[in-house]
C-alpha cells in the first residue's frame, strides 16, 4: 500500500513535468491549432448556416405557398431571405475556396470579407429591420389555431429532424449570423501572432464587420423613427381636439413661430442642398401621378361618353344599307371593344397608378414630419449656442431629426428612381393600349368599309359623290320644308294659368320684360344652388354668369327660388301674338303667301295686315307733374311706351316716354309693367 501510495505522486509529478515541457516547447503549435480550429468553425457554421437558410426558403416557404392560407403574410415573414441566401452562397463558396492556400488563408478570408462587407450591410439591414414584424407576425398566428396547426404541419414535413415548433426558430437564424462575425474573426484574430503577415488584415476585417452591425443598427434605429411618422392618420375633429394639451400646443406655437421667422428673413433657414433637390425630385412625382391619375380618369370617362350614343340600341327602321352596317359597327365597339379596353386600362394602369399613390403616402407623411422636427432642431440648437446645455428630451429631438433626415437623404434616390420606374412602365402601358384600340377600331372599320358598296372607289370620286348626295338630299329638304309649312296651320298660343300669370306680373315688376326667360326643356338640378325646372316656366335673368365666370350657367329668379341653370336651355320669353278681329283672313293669306316663298332671295317689304300687341305694356304707377320742359307729365294708370330706359348720361333713373304724342322723361321708378288685359266677349269685325 506504502508503495503504491508513493507511486502515485510520481506519476502526477511526471505528468505535470511533461506537460509543462510540452508548454515551454510548443506554444507556437497550440496557437495554430486554436487558429485552425478557430477557422473550421468559421466554415463549418456558415455551411450549416447556409443549409439552413436553403430549407427555410426552398421547404418551408415552399409548403406554405402550396397551401395558399389568405391569413399568412409570407412576404412580411420572409422578408428578403432570397437575398441573403443568395450573398451567402457565393460567400461560403469563397471560404472554401480558401482552404487550398496554406500559408495565404488568412489573408484571402480577410479579403473576402472586405469584399463582401457592402452586400451583407445592404441585405441584412434590410431584414433586422423586419425582424420585429416578423416577430409580431408568428406571435399572431400562435393565437390563431387553424393557422399554428398548419405552421407545425409544414415545419413537421418539411424539417422534422431540427425539432421547431414555430418559425421563429429559422427566423432569427440571419439576426444571430451577422452579428456572429466579428466575434468568429475575433477569435482567430486572438490566436493569430502579431507578427504574422495577416494580422494587420485580419484587424481591418474585424473592424469592417463591427462597422456593419453598427451601420444596421442605426439603419435599423431610423426605420423604427419612420415607421413612427409615415402613417396617414385619418383622425376626426373631436380626436385631434383631444390630443391638445399644454405641451403639444406650446410645441406648435413655437414651430409656428419659427417658420413665420423663416419666411420674413428674420432667421436664417438651415439649408441642405442634397435634401432639398431630393425632395424637390419626390414632390414632382407626386404631382405628376396625381395628375396622371386625374387625366386616366378623364379619358376614359370622356371615351365611354364618346361611345354612349349607342345606335344598335335605336330602331333606325332601315334593314340593309349603310345603316345598318353603322348600326353593327357601334354596336361591336360599345358592347365587345370598350368593355375589354377598359377591363385591361384598369388592371394595367389604373390599379398600378392607384398602388403608387398609396406607396407615396408614407414617405409624404415623412417629408411632412422632417419639416416640423428641423424647427424643433434649430430652436434646440440656438438655445444649446446660448446655454451650452440640453435636457434628455431636447437631445432626444434632435437625434430623431438626424435620423429622419439621413433615412431621407439614403432612401429618396433610390424610391424616386423607382417611382419613376414604375410610372414609366405604366405610361408605355397606357400608350400600348391606346395603340391596340386604335388597331382594333380601325381593322373592324376597314372590314365594314370593304362590305360597303363605295368602299373601293377612288377617294376623289367618293367625295364627288357624296357632294352631289348632300345637294340633293338638301334640295329635297328644301322642298319639304316649303310643303309642310304650307299646309300647317298657324300654332296656337298656351295661355297661362292665373298662377303663373301672377308669378310672371312679379317678375316683370322686380325684373322688367326684357330678363324674362322661358325654360325650353326640363331642368334637373345636379350641384348645390342649382334650380329644378319644368319646361315651359317663366324666370328672370339675374346674371349671366356664374360664381366662376362660366357664361353657360345662369343665375335666374324662379320667382321665388334663385339658382343656377344651363343657359342652352332658356329662350327669351315671346310676347303673345295676338290679331286684331277683322285681319283673320287676310293675315292668315298674307302669312301663308310668305311661308311660300321663305327659302326665296327677299323682296320689298310688303304692307301690315296683322298687328301684334305685346303680352305686357307699360303704365303709370303714380301721377307726376313735369318740372322742365324735357319732362312730361302722367295720371296714374295712365299707358305710356318707353323709348329709352335711360336719359342722355345713360342714367337708369329717368326714362324717355311718348304719352298720347308728347315725349319726355318721367322718373323710371314712376313705371310699372302689367300684363295686358283681354277683351272680354265677342269683338266684331271693323
Amino acid at each position: 500500500m506504502a508503495s503504491a501510495r508513493g507511486a502515485a505522486p510520481d506519476a502526477e509529478d511526471a505528468a505535470e513535468t511533461e506537460e509543462a515541457i510540452y508548454e515551454e516547447v510548443k506554444p507556437c503549435n497550440r496557437m495554430e491549432l486554436s487558429q485552425q480550429l478557430a477557422v473550421e468553425e468559421l466554415i463549418t457554421t456558415e455551411a450549416s448556416y447556409v443549409h439552413n437558410i436553403q430549407l427555410c426558403v426552398s421547404d418551408i416557404r415552399a409548403h406554405l405557398q402550396k397551401k395558399q392560407l389568405p391569413d399568412l403574410d409570407l412576404e412580411g415573414l420572409f422578408s428578403n431571405t432570397d437575398d441573403i441566401l443568395h450573398v451567402s452562397r457565393r460567400f461560403l463558396k469563397g471560404l472554401e475556396a480558401t482552404a487550398t492556400q496554406e500559408h495565404e488563408q488568412l489573408l484571402c478570408i480577410s479579403a473576402l470579407f472586405q469584399e463582401f462587407k457592402e452586400e451583407m450591410e445592404t441585405v441584412y439591414k434590410i431584414y433586422c429591420a423586419s425582424y420585429e414584424h416578423a416577430l409580431l407576425l408568428v406571435e399572431s398566428y400562435r393565437k390563431d389555431p387553424r393557422l399554428q396547426e398548419e405552421i407545425l404541419e409544414t415545419l413537421n414535413a418539411t424539417v422534422p429532424h431540427t425539432g421547431a415548433s414555430d418559425l421563429s426558430f429559422f427566423l432569427v437564424m440571419p439576426v444571430q449570423r451577422v452579428t456572429k462575425y466579428p466575434l468568429l474573426l475575433g477569435k482567430i484574430l486572438e490566436n493569430t501572432p502579431t507578427s504574422a503577415s495577416a494580422y494587420p488584415a485580419l484587424q481591418a476585417a474585424v473592424r469592417a464587420m463591427t462597422q456593419v452591425n453598427a451601420n444596421i443598427n442605426e439603419y435599423k434605429r431610423r426605420r423604427e423613427v419612420a415607421t413612427k411618422y409615415n402613417k396617414a392618420e385619418h383622425l376626426t375633429l373631436r380626436d385631434r381636439f383631444a390630443r391638445l394639451n399644454t405641451h403639444s400646443i406650446a410645441k406648435k406655437t413655437t414651430r409656428l413661430s419659427r417658420l413665420f421667422m423663416h419666411e420674413a428673413g428674420i432667421v436664417a433657414k438651415m439649408e441642405d442642398r442634397e435634401y432639398d433637390d431630393l425632395e424637390e425630385k419626390f414632390q414632382c412625382v407626386v404631382s405628376s401621378v396625381a395628375v396622371l391619375k386625374e387625366n386616366v380618369a378623364s379619358y376614359l370617362g370622356h371615351l365611354e361618353a364618346f361611345l354612349l350614343p349607342t345606335p344598335h340600341k335605336c330602331e333606325l327602321q332601315i334593314n340593309e344599307g349603310p345603316a345598318q352596317q353603322y348600326q353593327r359597327f357601334a354596336e361591336y365597339l360599345h358592347c365587345t371593344v370598350f368593355p375589354e379596353f377598359k377591363r385591361r386600362l384598369d388592371r394595367l394602369v389604373c390599379q398600378p397608378l392607384c398602388s403608387l399613390s398609396d406607396m407615396l403616402v408614407g414617405p409624404q407623411q415623412l417629408v411632412k414630419k422632417r419639416l416640423d422636427k428641423l424647427l424643433d432642431y434649430e430652436e434646440i440648437q440656438e438655445r444649446k449656442s446660448e446655454m451650452g446645455s440640453v435636457t434628455y428630451d431636447e437631445e432626444a429631438a434632435m437625434n430623431t431629426y438626424l435620423a429622419i433626415n439621413a433615412l431621407l437623404v439614403a432612401e429618396l434616390p433610390q424610391f424616386n428612381q423607382v417611382a419613376l420606374q414604375l410610372l414609366g412602365e405604366i405610361l408605355c402601358s397606357f400608350s400600348a393600349l391606346q395603340r391596340d384600340l386604335a388597331a382594333q377600331v380601325l381593322q373592324q372599320a376597314q372590314k365594314e368599309l370593304e362590305q360597303m358598296p363605295h368602299g373601293r372607289m377612288p377617294l376623289p370620286s367618293f367625295w364627288k359623290m357624296v357632294e352631289d348626295t348632300l345637294q340633293q338630299s338638301g334640295a329635297q329638304l328644301r322642298t319639304f320644308c316649303q310643303t309642310f309649312e304650307t299646309v300647317t296651320p298657324t300654332p296656337a298660343t298656351q295661355p297661362l294659368n292665373p298662377a303663373e300669370e301672377r308669378k310672371v306680373l312679379s317678375l316683370v315688376s322686380k325684373h322688367g320684360p326684357e330678363k324674362l326667360y322661358q325654360v325650353t326643356s326640363n331642368i334637373s338640378g345636379s350641384k348645390d344652388l342649382d334650380l329644378t325646372l319644368q319646361r315651359g316656366q317663366i324666370v328672370a335673368l339675374l346674371q349671366s354668369v356664374d360664381t366662376k365666370g362660366n357664361t353657360s350657367r345662369w343665375l335666374v329668379d324662379a320667382g321665388g327660388p334663385r339658382g343656377f341653370v344651363p343657359a342652352g336651355k332658356l329662350q327669351p320669353y315671346c310676347p303673345v301674338q295676338s290679331q286684331q278681329p277683322g285681319m283673320q283672313m287676310p293675315a292668315l293669306e298674307s302669312s301663308t303667301e310668305g311661308r311660300r316663298h321663305s327659302y326665296a332671295a327677299p323682296e320689298a317689304p310688303r304692307p301690315q295686315v296683322a298687328t301684334f300687341t305685346p303680352a305686357f305694356q307699360v303704365v303709370a304707377g303714380f301721377s307726376f307733374a313735369a318740372r322742365s320742359p324735357q319732362e312730361v307729365s302722367l295720371q296714374a294708370g295712365q299707358p305710356v311706351v318707353v323709348l329709352e330706359p335711360y336719359d342722355k348720361k345713360g342714367s337708369k333713373e329717368w326714362s324717355l316716354v311718348d304719352v298720347n304724342g308728347q315725349r319726355g322723361y318721367v322718373p323710371s321708378s314712376y313705371l310699372v309693367t302689367v300684363p295686358l288685359q283681354k277683351p272680354m266677349g265677342w269683338s266684331l269685325p271693323v
